[in-house]
């Protein structure tokens, strides 16, 4: 008889709204080292406390994978700010077949319900959600992964503007590798770094680039990932955390770069117009050039 003792937590709630027990499992994708939710055991939980995600479509797979993850009896707490998912919680929760208690504070819808013993709709939310070859993009995909179904613009801009480079390198942010696979087209290249923060970003990756001189990491670059003596890295830096703009991130990812990169090294780089990056660009970097701008964005090359 399976031992159903654990319990789970995916993401980071607000501590005040819903905290989870001491010792609970982590499963978020976005914080490297948790476990898949996707391969715990149907019934193995239970309780799982999840903060949920903004997109319709990740948001009902993340809840059917915790509801499925949950014994018969176990409890769930759900919950998204209001304009970020949490007013839709409770019907989707229904629609599982779930009798859902809820409440709202500090801008959160909180649900919270337990697994009925039969589960509706289950299977349709997990089928939806889950990785997809997309033709348009020629590569395989999931729902949540930035830019998951649609080539990025920013991407685009700066995949038409690279030269064929060489050398060791990384790109970072790799998202499911479009850029990656540009510039592993150059012969030249020796060896790419490819980092991602989302878990699921590296398993599309690890799928769309099928090249020996590829190395993909799940990793958070800014908790001091070791990468050195770098000839070239390409980035197309986030610049939303948690649904909020956070320049910081971006200016996070240069330092990175500057401090990845041996002297003489360049930084692909490409940004929205709006956000301040030059600053943060010409202090680290003896020379930086805008190489290209159009639909918003702007290609920098900077040369450590």
């Amino acid at each position: 008889m399976q031992d159903i003792t654990s319990t789970g937590i995916y993401g980071t709630p607000p501590a005040e709204l819903a905290e989870a027990p001491a010792g609970s499992i982590q499963f978020s994708p976005l914080i490297p080292g948790s476990r898949r939710l996707e391969d715990q055991a149907e019934g193995s939980l239970t309780d799982m406390v999840v903060l949920a995600p903004p997109g319709t479509v990740e948001r009902r797979y993340t809840a059917a994978l915790a509801l499925r993850a949950l014994a018969p009896g176990g409890a769930l707490t759900i919950l998204a700010p209001k304009d970020k998912g949490g007013s839709r919680l409770a019907k989707e929760l229904k629609a599982f077949g779930c009798e859902v208690g809820e409440i709202s504070r500090r801008h959160y819808r909180i649900c919270s319900c337990t697994r009925p013993a039969e589960l509706a709709g289950i299977e349709e939310a997990l089928a939806v959600g889950a990785p997809r070859f997309d033709d348009r993009l020629g590569s395989w995909t999931q729902p949540g992964v930035f830019s998951w179904n649609r080539l990025d613009p920013g991407s685009d801009l700066l995949g038409r503007n690279l030269p064929a480079l060489s050398g060791r390198g990384a790109d970072f942010g790799c998202g499911i590798g479009i850029l990656s696979r540009i510039i592993l087209s150059s012969p030249k290249v020796s060896h790419l770094a490819m980092l991602d923060i989302d878990r699921r970003a590296t398993e599309m990756a690890a799928r769309n680039v099928e090249d020996a001189r590829a190395e993909i990491r799940w990793a958070d670059l800014r908790s001091g990932v070791r990468v050195a003596g770098l000839d070239f890295v390409v980035t197309n830096p986030p610049f939303h955390d948690g649904g909020a703009e956070d320049q910081n991130l971006g200016q996070s990812f240069i330092r990175r770069a500057a401090e990845s990169l041996r002297s003489g090294g360049v930084l692909w780089l490409v940004a929205n117009r709006h956000l301040p990056y030059e600053g943060v660009l010409k202090p680290l970097f003896k020379r930086v050039t805008l190489k290209a701008e159009a639909s918003g964005y702007k290609v920098y090359e900077a040369q450590k």
